[in-house]
């Protein structure tokens, strides 16, 4: 077993690809906040191979995150020099290769004071966030939420801020003291318009306390749209058992599907990578492939993920190989989603449709229901219910996603149909779960303003969930699933 670390490339199985580069003569061009699996098999990536076409070695990544957990990854990867294991899964066979754009992971403090600091640098021209689409504080108009207490503080105490966005906000502020220009704020999260909405926090969280600033960034800064795509699975213990076949000890290694994509609005105020020499498109239509992706890919996980879970289904190819959820999943997709969704240059919907399935039962992938279920307080209202009101105003069916909504509230009691124990699976879970056991006798109570805004008084949907979480509650998932696709 050889132990990850820059000393060791060398010493690994000739198969495995690794850093052509070398790593000491990187410079750092790029603060990137969030350090999760899906970061590392995507963006840090598409620097990598960019780097080992002897290209944009100046663009290096430092790690940051605001939160203490961060501080137990950064050692992680401290201790083998910030490299990363990739692992590919596909059906033919797994491949690994080994990631080096990431140069440094910025000390995580309470005040983050030394993130504010790197941030500060003019060396530093973007930087990038993976937070979760529930970590932009909006409030359920989609505004920003000014009442949250984490924005609160960061108004009050714009030298010590608690968050990402007040951290870039003081980076920013010092940016504009010494005239040393502003950097690009990129979201890699999955929100449509994702960059309009980094924009709507970081404005909005300046102008609490200096509009000047507020003003400064708003016409200075760049936040461009942007689509990212990669099955990405948490990593457990078959992942760590995975990576020792290669022969790698490796604390945080990462397996992804043989796809990726990444499509981004060529907005940048201070320069940027040839991401596209390494793959990644650049385009005025994000808008359109992340409106494919958002309606297509991610309301398809939350389709199948659900009731996947309910049932006691473990993986995603194992929820694809079940003939009634698949057959919910391409019936749904089809009738209440596709006719929502514009072609964009490589695929129309329906192409669209059938890449996503047949990704989805890739076995090689070990992508869980859970994770897949995870959060649904933000990935219903971002991902499914955009649906059902293009589909209401249009006059086209949406008993279907309906349905996938009745789904989830039976989910949220707790308990899947063999009785075992779900737990808590989402940020809001205990309040999920009282409102889901309200909900068994008064179906009404689960469709609150804070999620479903108007949805609740639209009788098309409306009366659709109360038919179907009733008849989940009497009879059972797999009931409403037999009377859905008769």
């Amino acid at each position: 077993m050889t132990r990850l670390c820059n000393a060791t490339l060398a010493d690994l199985d000739p198969s495995i690809l690794r850093p052509q580069y070398d790593r000491r003569a990187l410079r750092p061009g790029i603060v990137h906040i969030g350090l999760g699996n899906f970061h590392r098999a995507h963006q840090s990536w598409y620097l990598h191979r960019l780097m080992q076409q002897g290209l944009a070695h100046d663009w290096a990544i430092l790690g940051a995150g605001v939160r203490a957990y961060d501080a137990e990854m950064r050692d992680r990867l401290a201790r083998q020099d910030y490299l990363t294991t990739l692992i590919e899964l596909d059906p033919a066979g797994r491949s690994a290769e080994i990631v080096g754009s990431m140069i440094d992971y910025i000390p995580v403090r309470n005040d983050n004071a030394p993130l504010v600091a790197a941030m500060s640098d003019p060396a530093i021209r973007i930087v990038a966030l993976t937070v979760t689409e529930g970590g932009y504080y909006l409030n359920p108009d989609k505004g920003l939420d000014t009442g949250h207490p984490d924005i609160r503080h960061d108004a009050a105490n714009p030298d010590a801020p608690r968050t990402a966005f007040g951290a870039m906000v003081a980076a920013l502020a010092r940016r504009r003291a010494a005239d040393l220009g502003p950097f690009t704020a990129q979201s890699c999260d999955n929100l449509q318009g994702n960059g309009t909405i980094l924009r709507q926090t970081i404005v909005g969280l300046a102008r609490l306390n200096d509009p000047a600033l507020a003003e400064w960034i708003d016409q200075n800064s760049a936040f461009p749209n942007s689509m990212v795509d990669c099955i990405v699975p948490a990593t457990g213990p078959a992942e760590l058992a995975l990576v020792q076949d290669f022969g790698i000890e490796d604390a945080a290694p990462v397996t992804h599907e043989n796809f990726r994509q990444w499509v981004i609005e060529d907005h940048f105020c201070a320069g940027r990578p040839d991401w596209d020499l390494a793959g990644a498109t650049f385009s005025d239509r994000v808008h359109d492939y992340e409106r494919m992706k958002i309606r297509i890919l991610n309301a398809g996980h939350q389709i199948i993920g659900n009731v996947a879970d309910l049932l006691g289904i473990v993986t995603i190819a194992e929820t694809m190989a079940d003939p009634q959820i698949s057959a919910l999943f391409r019936h749904v997709e089809q009738s209440e989603i596709l006719p929502h969704v514009h072609a964009v240059p490589e695929y129309t919907p329906a192409a669209y449709l059938d890449l996503i399935e047949r990704r989805f039962s890739n076995p090689a992938i070990r992508d869980t229901t859970r994770r897949v279920a995870f959060d649904g307080s933000s990935r219903h209202p971002g991902f499914v219910l955009p649906s059902i009101r293009d589909g209401l105003a249009a006059g086209l069916p949406v008993t279907g996603l309906a349905l996938v909504e009745a789904l989830w509230a039976r989910y949220c009691t707790g308990r899947r149909e063999d009785g075992s124990l779900i737990e808590p699976n989402d940020p809001d879970w205990s309040a999920l779960q009282t409102r889901a056991q309200i909900a068994k006798d008064d179906p009404a109570a689960w469709l609150v303003p804070a999620i479903y805004g108007d949805l609740a008084r639209s009788a098309a949907f409306a009366d659709a969930f109360d038919g179907w979480l009733r008849l989940i509650h009497k009879e059972g998932a797999r009931a409403a699933l037999t009377r859905y696709l008769a």
